[in-house]
């Protein structure tokens, strides 16, 4: 990348809005823009004072043309989001007006951004660390309060600040042994063996936390992927709406209207919910109904959890037992729908003789009417709890929600127990070394103190232009 030459982008989303932004950053961003600014007051841009807006209008240098009236922010350098100079041109909500100026920005010296280009540059100005960047775009997609807060808080550092400490803490570690190598005739005493074990499995066990938050943080980042399953006609689809609480999918006493796979989100207490609404499963008729099942079983292997809904209001059927077969070994909850159509006593005898036949595929089991609404708000509380069971405990702490800190944290984990290994069984201080300093480097590729091009690319290719 070339950071000596200045970029520009779109930075508001597309389509009709109040205002829309034009983003330059870059040496030349004041130069460029003042080619482009007319003020009715004779006012420059050149000329003005850092993080001040001034009023007129953007014409085409060519003819004199006025483009848009906009409202110009100069920012300077150092005081930058890229720590470049920056200046925004606050123009009309709209594609053409924006597309228009961004063209003349790009004629009079400028060239369009790469996805995320803004903030990679930022990362290599020093403003921003790997970890807090990838933290910027967690903050544009977060999908709940709760998503936003972690992504906040590692956009703030907290990540990169338990990181860099462990890495110091490493770095002792790896000076302390690294000068026994530089000078042989100081051998390791045993004393210092055993504050060097201690020491590293003190790190080991800060690691470990870590990455046991990933498995519940992630769905945070990501949404939880929950796939509504069943025989047909036994209510997936009410259910989907009541979830929604608003008609989302097609209900009909038909079995096998679904014939494909149905998405929404959905906000449990702060968790982003994926939830995926597919075709009854069973022997199918068609192509079209073939098909659909095929997607309804692939979407079940890939879901984090499966909601698995049964005919409450009748007896076990082959059909049940058929579809809650494709759902061994995944976090299931057995949902029995329609008891608005049987009596109290006679829903206790039903679950009472389904729990026995089905406690093997799974611990939850809840009685609900999708068509009234009746435990729809305990299904909520059962989906969240059986996903997210220590939750409220965990979140006082550092939580990790990116499967590449997740990689890195485990490759640096495995490293130092091998080193720790070596220690303990005698082998030469070189292999212990090079352990600890894989580890060393593993974490510095989540703060971005050991990168390379191809990571850098694959993290800011994810980014929209303009970011």
């Amino acid at each position: 990348m070339i950071l000596d030459d200045t970029i520009a982008a779109i930075s508001t989303p597309a389509g009709e809005g109040g205002i829309g932004i034009v983003r330059l950053s870059g040496k030349d961003a004041v130069k460029i823009s003042n080619r482009l600014f007319h003020s009715p007051k004779g006012k420059t841009l050149s000329a003005s004072a850092s993080h001040r807006i001034i009023y007129g209008f953007i014409k085409d240098p060519a003819t004199s043309e006025a483009v848009d009236e906009a409202l110009v922010s100069v920012m300077r350098a150092p005081n930058t989001y890229t720590r470049e100079d920056i200046v925004e041109i606050n123009c009309h909500g709209g594609m053409s007006p924006l597309r228009d100026v961004l063209e003349l920005a790009v004629k009079n010296g400028a060239r369009l951004a790469e996805p995320g280009e803004f903030t990679k540059r930022a990362f290599l100005n020093g403003r921003l660390d790997l970890s807090e960047a990838e933290a910027v775009l967690d903050l544009i997609r977060a999908k709940t309060d709760e998503s936003h807060r972690i992504a906040l808080e590692q956009l703030r550092g907290k990540l990169s600040e338990k990181i860099l400490n462990l890495r110091e803490q490493l770095t002792n570690l790896c000076v302390f042994i690294e000068a026994y190598i530089d000078f042989p005739e100081e051998d390791i005493g045993l004393g210092s063996r055993k504050e060097t074990i201690e020491s590293a499995a003190a790190i080991l066990k800060e690691l470990e936390l870590l990455l046991k938050s990933y498995d519940e943080g992630r769905f945070f980042r990501e949404g939880l992927a929950a796939t509504i399953v069943g025989k047909p006609n036994v209510g997936k689809s009410s259910l989907l709406n009541a979830l929604l609480q608003k008609d989302r999918a097609i209900v009909t006493d038909t079995p096998g209207t679904t014939r494909d796979t149905i998405e929404e989100y959905l906000n449990i207490n702060g968790l982003p919910l994926r939830i995926i609404d597919t075709a009854g499963i069973r022997e199918a008729h068609d192509m079209a109904e073939k098909e659909g099942v095929k997607r309804s079983i692939r979407a079940m292997e890939d879901a984090d959890l499966v909601i698995a809904v049964i005919d409450g209001s009748e007896p076990l059927k082959d059909e049940d037992i058929e579809a809650l077969g494709k759902t061994r070994g995944k976090n299931t909850i057995i949902v029995l729908n329609k008891s608005d159509l049987i009596s109290s006593e006679e829903q206790k005898r039903r679950r009472a003789a389904v729990n026995s036949a089905l406690s093997s595929y799974s611990s939850h089991m809840i009685n609900i009417s999708a068509a009234k609404g009746d435990g729809i708000e305990e299904l909520k509380d059962t989906i969240l709890q059986s996903s997210v069971k220590n939750w409220k405990e965990q979140r006082e702490g550092i939580i990790i929600t990116n499967i590449r800190h997740k990689i890195a944290i485990q490759a640096a984990y495995d490293s130092l127990k091998e080193g720790i290994n070596s220690i303990e069984t005698g082998k030469p201080l070189e292999i212990i070394a090079i352990e600890f300093r894989d580890a060393l480097d593993r974490l510095g590729e989540i703060v971005g103190a050991v990168t390379t091009d191809d990571i850098l690319n694959r993290i800011f290719s994810d980014f929209c232009i303009g970011k």
